[in-house]
């Protein structure tokens, strides 16, 4: 059963979102987006994943917003395109436009809602995870990792190598960043 926390937090989501695209000034929508991030992390902290909570408060609400705001500190605030209003001056046009982003947007979500029709229920007992991942870490961990606490195992070893990749994607972004961001001397 669905708790009414849940469909609070998505209706905050929804909003969120709704509201980051509807804005015109990008600063305004790196702020909401920075909220959504942190709704996002509030709620796999209420799914139980600690770790993917934090990550999404750390790099989708904290460094993803600092980045945005640095590389709007260079450039202009506002979406303004010269010769905009020419490429949409019908109001036909323009409904046509929205009219088919609604149709791929449609799509895109019965696409993902079939995706998840075979996916076992939250918190299912007899899910493939629980009958053999679950139990092997239980079990196997100490004496394959000599770690006392298996979270710690799982994270630190059976998990280092994706670890790694996290961060390295991470570690390039920021550098690379950096690189489009610094102020040349001439």
């Amino acid at each position: 059963m669905v708790d009414i926390i849940e469909i609070i937090y998505l209706f905050i989501l929804i909003v969120c979102s709704v509201a980051a695209v509807r804005m015109k000034d990008l600063l305004s929508s790196t702020v909401v987006l920075g909220a959504y991030s942190l709704v996002m992390a509030i709620i796999w902290m209420d799914l139980n994943a600690v770790d993917v909570a934090f990550t999404e408060a750390s790099v989708g609400a904290g460094i993803t917003t600092v980045l945005i705001i640095a590389a709007l500190s260079r450039t202009t605030r506002g979406e303004y395109v010269p010769g905009i209003e020419e490429r949409y001056k019908t109001r036909k046009a323009r409904r046509l436009k929205n009219g088919a982003l609604f149709i791929v947007t449609l799509c895109t979500f019965g696409v993902l809602v079939y995706g998840t029709m075979d996916m076992p229920n939250f918190g299912d007992p007899d899910a493939p995870a629980r009958h053999h991942v679950a139990d092997r870490y239980i079990e196997k961990s100490h004496e394959e990792v000599y770690v006392e606490n298996f979270v710690t195992a799982i994270l630190a070893s059976y998990r280092g190598y994706d670890t790694l990749g996290e961060t390295s994607v991470i570690f390039t972004a920021g550098v690379a960043l950096m690189m489009l961001l610094r102020r040349s001397k001439s």
